[in-house]
């Protein structure tokens, strides 16, 4: 389980530290997933995010790829464009291999206490920085994280998709 808040606190650094993305919109064209700025595996999913409450400007990762049993600093930028309240969710699954070790709605106001935050956020620029510890348990592999964010009523906050290999050789979680 704590891989999994490990997985939540590094997207929900991106998500809720977002401002113009490449200085203009954030629009992407459906059909092609889009590399989130800066120094990280995050990917916008493929999706229109034309009316995406955070615009990311930037995610950094330190060390990137993550390393097991090693700290992660995350370090975000952008714009909130709409107070984010209580009742925002995260849809996060995360999957090793072909095997779905995570499916969960967590409570992103929940979440974002890990990156020392609470809600609500009010609409603006942040920028964050956090360390968080990745267990050394985590066995080598691929996962893929997956986490779509939305307000309250529905209203698309942002997606992102990660896809991060921990050290060793061929192993199970490469199927």
């Amino acid at each position: 389980m704590r891989f999994s808040t490990a997985c939540v606190a590094t997207l929900s650094a991106g998500v809720v530290s977002a401002g113009s993305w490449f200085a203009g919109s954030q629009d992407v064209i459906v059909g092609e997933a889009t590399k989130v700025p800066g120094d990280s595996p995050l990917e916008f999913c493929d999706s229109d995010h034309s009316k995406d409450i955070v615009h990311i400007d930037q995610v950094d990762l330190l060390p990137n790829p993550p390393e097991a049993g090693a700290d992660l600093v995350i370090r975000a930028t952008g714009t909130v464009l709409e107070t984010i309240e209580d009742g925002a969710y995260v849809n996060l699954v995360v999957k090793y291999g072909l095997i779905r070790l995570v499916n969960t709605r967590a409570d992103l106001c929940e979440q974002v206490s890990n990156v020392d935050m609470e809600c609500p956020i009010e609409k603006g620029v942040l920028s964050i920085t956090k360390t968080v510890q990745i267990p050394k348990e985590v066995p080598p592999g691929t996962y893929n994280v997956h986490a779509e964010v939305v307000n309250r009523d529905g209203k698309p906050i942002t997606c992102l998709e990660a896809t991060v290999k921990f050290g060793g050789s061929r192993s199970m979680g490469d199927l």
